[in-house]
């Protein structure tokens, strides 16, 4: 039998002896190699943070004692220690397992967590509460923060926070972008086993307060003291910075080491007051493809195990494809345009503006407040940004956006990316609520292209567009392999689009909802149901006078859209028109999507060909 086999709780992990943990962890990155390679998900940085997750376990008392990941893409092995083996094969997958922390599969998952920078201030909190308590808990508190996570800001505002409160706090500062040199890591090793060492500790603190209270000149030769620790750490461990916030720094250690992970966690959960832990580990480990190119299995589909070869057949054109080669060539045209990106150049195809222009291209990390508020700046000083951020992503900017640009009216483009349902990431990532909270920003347009050559249309308008701020929101989704003749079609300012002609039922679609709209008119009309189809383009403004001429042909109309229907493009619709009483709104839920295909969840809520069918035929046969 497997070690695996015999771990279904962190109960269990603990009767393994220490010795025996490397083949545990061997096990667990076969399993997740196996399942990832037919599932998708997040693999380099679960691979790497194999080691850390079982140290982590083995050490705490999980689930009293809490452990949180800040975003989870490392919690694939967390996952399977802590219950969930059996259903590790359902990852991703409707029904399944979420591809992140979820509070609703597991009390080990304190929060459901998608969006990076946040566990510090979660853990703080969870930490004050714990002392407020009127019976106060002993049990203790630890995140795991990856180093991409620590570009953001809030990352530091709970940094400083909890040096400031002195709340007992264990932060696993996990990196693996960078290396130490043998020697000096060797030296900290062993340092850092010395200062993590209780007998240590106690001594240390019993020689402070005797010399403070009973040596003449006592605290002067404590504060020299300290200097001189400081500086012996600034030389040979690298955590002066966070020493200086008020934490005890101990690292950096091998974060594959797990004797040695093991040893020093058990010294350090003994430790009062905030403590970060800095390990290095390796994205991919264990397995060669993932070493050797992280940033390509970061997030990956199915693929063969045995090469590394993705098996996604890719036949047509994605929106984020077009997006990239078009800002690329107005680029070429406009040497004012900028690229700005938080911590995703490839999966906003921003990449071939880096490498063509890279003096004009900006990633500013995990820190999406910061890249509005940046191109707010260049914008006032008379240059062209482009903010591509994921939909989801983007709401952490709300007030930015609101602020910065929009209050300025600055021309600010924001290239929306990802924007409705984005498929097996599920509910932290489903960028479905961008069309409610940006129709309420003041001075902003936004657009939404149907295809290929309307995003690229709208992308040449906003590069010149002089009005304040525009957004284009465009899915995940591949762009549909036909297109929709339709001449005279060029981009103007609220312009909608007739696509289809029809006396019985209006249908106002948005973006990518126009092509199953046509094609279900196109179905109805065998059925002796005509169905006049309007791509309507913008959000804001709306096209009031096309909007106007409908309200008189039509007494029955239907709005679809891949966005909620509370505050989004189907209530601005109702707002424009509230005297027609016969309005049908499509849309989604105002609601957390769970993971799924994104062609499932789009027909689960009517948004495909049938169920457009659907809803036109109650209406016209009310």
């Amino acid at each position: 039998m497997k070690l695996i086999e015999t771990v279904d709780s962190p109960k269990d992990l603990k009767r393994i002896a220490v010795p025996r943990l490397p083949i545990l962890c061997q096990e667990i990155r076969d399993l997740i190699l196996d399942t990832v390679s037919k599932t998708g998900g997040h693999l380099a940085s679960s691979l790497g943070a194999v080691e850390l997750a079982v140290a982590l376990h083995y050490c705490l008392n999980t689930p009293e004692d809490i452990l949180i990941w800040d975003v989870g893409h490392q919690a694939y092995a967390h996952k399977i220690l802590t219950g969930r083996r059996e259903k590790f094969h359902t990852l991703r997958k409707a029904g399944g397992l979420s591809g992140f922390p979820s509070k609703e599969e597991s009390a080990y998952d304190r929060f459901t967590t998608g969006h990076a920078s946040t566990s510090l201030s979660l853990a703080l909190g969870m930490s004050c509460a714990r002392d407020l308590a009127e019976a106060a808990s002993k049990k203790k508190i630890a995140v795991v923060v990856g180093d991409g996570s620590l570009t953001g800001g809030m990352c530091f505002e709970a940094l400083n926070n909890a040096g400031h409160l002195q709340k007992d706090l264990l932060v696993v500062f996990n990196t693996n972008e960078m290396s130490i040199s043998p020697s000096v890591g060797a030296l900290s090793n062993y340092l850092n086993k010395i200062i993590s060492l209780p007998v240590y500790n106690r001594f240390r603190e019993a020689m402070q307060d005797f010399i403070a209270k009973r040596v003449p000149k006592g605290r002067r030769i404590l504060n020299l003291a300290r200097k001189f620790e400081e500086g012996l750490k600034n030389i040979l461990v690298p955590g002066i910075f966070f020493e200086e916030l008020g934490f005890r720094y101990i690292g950096p250690l091998d974060g594959h080491n797990i004797e040695l992970l093991v040893s020093t966690l058990k010294h350090l959960l003994s430790f009062r007051g905030p403590t970060l832990l800095h390990v290095v580990t390796k994205k991919g480990k264990g397995y060669k493809p993932a070493e050797e190119s992280p940033e390509n299995f970061h997030s990956v589909g199915k693929f063969n195990l045995g090469t590394g070869e993705s098996l996604i057949t890719k036949n047509t054109t994605s929106y984020t494809d077009v997006f990239g080669k078009k800002l690329a060539d107005l680029a070429a045209k406009n040497n004012k345009i900028i690229a700005i990106t938080a911590a995703m150049p490839v999966g906003t195809g921003l990449d071939k503006f880096a490498s063509a222009y890279p003096g004009r291209f900006f990633d500013v990390g995990i820190a999406e407040e910061h890249a509005v508020g940046f191109a707010a700046g260049l914008a006032e000083s008379g240059m062209r940004p482009v903010v591509a951020i994921y939909s989801t992503f983007l709401q952490r900017s709300f007030d930015q956006i609101m602020h910065d640009v929009c209050l300025q009216g600055l021309g600010v483009v924001f290239a929306i990316d990802r924007a409705g349902i984005v498929g097996e990431d599920g509910a932290t990532h489903q960028g479905i609520f961008d069309i409610a909270y940006l129709s309420v920003m003041p001075n902003l347009a936004i657009m939404v292209p149907k295809d290929a050559d309307e995003l690229s249309g709208m992308l040449e308008f906003a590069a010149v567009y002089d009005k304040g701020p525009i957004a284009i929101r465009y899915p995940k989704g591949e762009i549909p392999n036909y297109k929709i003749q339709i001449p005279d079609s060029a981009i103007s300012l609220g312009r909608a689009e007739l696509l289809r002609s029809g006396n019985d039922v209006a249908v106002i679609a948005l973006g990518a909802m126009a092509y199953p709209a046509y094609e279900a008119a196109q179905d109805l009309a065998k059925e002796g149901i005509e169905a006049e189809v309007v791509n309507a383009r913008f959000v804001k403004p709306l096209d009031e006078k096309l909007l106007e001429d409908l309200a008189k042909r039509f007494s029955k109309i239907i709005t679809i859209e891949e966005g909620i229907l509370e505050g989004g493009f189907g209530s601005r619709i109702s707002h424009v028109l509230n005297r027609i009483a016969n309005i049908k709104q499509m849309g989604l839920p105002c609601d957390f999507i769970k993971h799924g295909k994104r062609a499932d969840i789009l027909a689960k809520y009517g948004l495909d060909k049938e169920g457009i069918i659907k809803a036109v035929r109650a209406l016209c046969l009310k």
